[in-house]
């Protein structure tokens, strides 16, 4: 016993006083393995003295992740053992062997079950799953529940992730850049492989694994015909080696004209046989070079890109064309809603419901359709999509944004979890109260087996991944929550905040406070009351509510507000756009009336008088104001409570979160005043009392100009 101790606090002593090749630079993740207190540290060591299981790769990363973290945390090297023993951790494949310890029955290919029970007269705990990969996430679960300081000595869980397909969607391009990146340069280092795979990919896979994630799309959705040359299946291949033992599989975004541009077709009509011959034969390419390839991933008609209605053909003809090409493979394909075109005068929003709800019931079962989360374009907050719950022949895809192109970007705190979950809670009202969008996606609501959720990657090559420490858990959210759409964001806060900093609730309480606040407070200094869409054009960085210049009317941030003498907004009620009748009919007319609609979706769906009362009591513009006061005021208390946790943070990560938090603070000063500048210049209404006037003349805020923002192509 002395000796273990001992060999803990030497451990522990050369863990803190050693100086690091990087310190608390983000790197690690939520997978940080640092000392645990000592209480802690004997409960895990305790509970975990030997590792008994598996030879095969992913069974042999198991066995790795858990020596990993279980050294880092009580400082002692655990062995691996052939005989259970009192304390072991049994890795049990149903995969892998006749009859594991505890059933593994419905627990799918990626599920897991945890237990502590007796075997042999020892107490133990079994990690169990149907496959090798299964085991692994059930391996991460331990790790979880030992970083957060959850009881070790008495678990009995099992847990199945509620939808098949997980994906992060990289909107990486092949010359190394991001679009809508705000962590640095792609971390595919494209003109290196297949030969050079570096320690990072490796990294990229643990992480991922450890939250469910099991399938990437490796390049972005304005793709490029290269893509599908043999030089870079090899080098998406040399990654989906990588990744296999993971559990995570390789996906490709395919640029419709691929066979034009590669191979000199004179057209790409889906229902040309020459076509989807080129089709077939490519896919065949592909599967030969990775077998367990996932499929496509398709952005088509949409902002330009080419697709099936240049030929007068359906979304539905150029999916189930590609997705004939793949079946035989078992590969499916992700057809993207996102659609809105220059030539259509109808209201955006409208737009993809327009195209794709006549197609229901047309695609092939490989194929499922993946539509945002809101009709407009990721927004800091927008009502669901009416295509949820409007496709019930067809399986719908969830695509959040994980990169917040509209959110502030690398330097904004606002913790995407509470989006994420207010939109997979929203109800449909499709099949009657309790249709939510979660259920949609999850195959529950209508029986679909073909089920997935994607996120646009925030991943770069900046030594905290994401661009900031605490977009890092935008991240953690997108894989927990997809794993369990059940899953709060606060709890998911906790568990991200335990990890990534420390479990000591002095720590953590004011941390999962600041995060459970910021996204509502980016809403009110951004777009308050349901307005969407007023950020500088094209980059998205900053107010710009006044543009009205640019070639298409849905670019410009006036077609969204409308604002004008008399109000402001944009009425989508049945006197208006009708957008509300895209929804079911229990839920339109609540949206239909101001009164039932609500307040934050307020200026979404109606265009409303200045003087309108809000529930407040007080005007729509009155209130208007305030919500631009609370956001920057909520900003400046966030750096107070940031402040305070000065002693119990590291000197670095501190520092980052430190200036971040006045970037952001002083970001949240300039939408307030440019909003309200432009916007009072509109109404021509005085200020409420007690809020002050903006600190410059708005020809000041429209003469602002960022002509090299990152994440947007020049």
């Amino acid at each position: 016993m002395f000796a273990r101790l001992f060999c803990w606090i030497m451990a522990s002593a050369l863990l803190i006083g050693a100086p690091r090749a990087w310190a608390e630079d983000g790197y690690d993740l939520w997978l940080r393995n640092v000392p645990a207190d000592a209480a802690a540290a004997q409960q895990i060591g305790a509970n975990a003295r030997s590792i008994v299981g598996g030879t095969s790769p992913t069974l042999t990363i198991a066995r790795q992740e858990l020596q990993r973290g279980i050294a880092g945390l009580t400082g002692a090297t655990v062995p691996l053992t052939a005989t259970v023993q009192q304390g072991a951790i049994l890795l049990q494949s149903a995969a892998q062997q006749d009859k594991p310890l505890v059933p593994t029955d419905g627990l799918g290919p990626d599920g897991y079950a945890i237990r502590t029970m007796t075997v042999v007269g020892k107490p133990v705990t079994v990690i169990a799953g149907a496959t090798d990969v299964g085991v692994l996430h059930g391996a991460y679960a331990w790790l979880r529940l030992a970083r957060t300081g959850a009881a070790l000595d008495r678990i009995d869980m099992r847990s199945a992730p509620r939808i098949g397909l997980r994906l992060l969607n990289h909107w990486d391009n092949l010359d190394g850049t991001v679009e809508r990146g705000y962590a640095g340069q792609s971390i595919w280092d494209w003109w290196r492989l297949p030969d050079y795979k570096g320690p990072r990919y490796t990294d990229y896979a643990r992480a991922n694994a450890s939250l469910g994630i099991n399938g990437t799309v490796l390049n972005n959705v304005n793709a490029k015909s290269d893509s599908l040359t043999a030089a870079y299946i090899a080098k998406a291949a040399a990654l989906a080696d990588l990744f296999r033992p993971y559990g995570i599989k390789v996906y490709l975004s395919v640029k419709w004209t691929a066979p034009m541009e590669l191979d000199g077709l004179k057209s790409a009509d889906p229902l040309d046989p020459a076509v989807a011959a080129w089709w077939k034969a490519k896919a065949d390419e592909i599967y030969k070079a990775i077998p367990d390839f996932g499929g496509f991933l398709v952005k088509a008609n949409s902002e330009g890109q080419p697709g099936p209605q240049d030929y007068k053909r359906t979304h539905a003809d150029g999916a189930n064309m590609l997705a004939a090409a793949v079946k035989p493979h078992g590969g499916i394909v992700m057809w993207r809603a996102f659609v809105y075109a220059h030539d259509n005068p109808d209201d955006r929003a409208k737009q993809a419901y327009s195209d794709f709800k006549p197609l229901d019931g047309q695609f092939a079962d490989n194929v499922i359709v993946q539509v945002k989360n809101g009709a407009i374009d990721f927004q800091p907050r927008e009502p669901f999509h009416p295509l949820f719950g409007a496709m019930p022949k067809t399986p719908l895809m969830m695509e959040f944004q994980i990169t917040k192109e509209y959110l502030g970007q690398s330097t904004h705190l606002t913790y995407l979890g509470t989006l994420f979950e207010e939109t997979l809670k929203s109800d449909t009202l499709a099949k009657g109260k309790g249709s939510t969008v979660a259920k949609v996606i999850d195959g529950s609501l209508e029986g679909h087996k073909l089920t997935g959720i994607a996120g646009v990657a925030n991943i770069g090559v900046d030594r905290d991944w994401s661009g900031s420490i605490f977009n890092q858990a935008d991240w953690y959210a997108f894989g927990r929550m997809a794993w369990d759409t059940d899953l709060t964001a606060e709890a998911v806060a906790r568990e991200w905040a335990a990890q990534t900093f420390s479990p000591d609730p002095r720590v953590v309480a004011p941390i999962v406070a600041m995060m459970m606040g910021s996204r509502e407070a980016a809403v009110d200094y951004m777009t308050p009351l349901g307005l969407a869409h007023i950020m500088g054009t094209g980059h998205h960085y900053g107010p710009a509510p006044w543009v009205s210049e640019l070639a298409r009317p849905e670019w410009n941030p006036v077609y969204y507000h409308k604002a004008d003498k008399q109000g402001i907004g944009f009425d989508r009620t049945r006197t208006g756009s009708n957008a509300t009748g895209q929804y079911a009919p229990a839920l339109a007319k609540l949206l239909d009336n101001p009164k039932t609609t609500p307040e934050r979706e307020l200026l979404w769906f109606h265009h409303l008088p200045w003087d309108y009362r809000l529930q407040s009591g007080e005007t729509l513009w009155d209130g208007l104001i305030h919500h631009y006061d609370r956001g920057v005021e909520t900003v400046a208390a966030m750096q107070r409570d940031w402040a305070k946790l000065k002693p119990q943070v590291d000197a670095e990560r501190f520092a980052q979160v430190e200036t971040f938090l006045a970037i952001q603070h002083r970001e949240a000063q300039w939408w307030r005043d440019a909003c309200i500048a432009y916007f009072q210049s509109v109404s021509g209404r005085p200020l409420p009392a007690g809020s002050a006037a903006p600190a410059h003349p708005l020809d000041w805020y429209k003469a602002l100009s960022f002509p090299y923002a990152p994440g947007h192509p020049k």
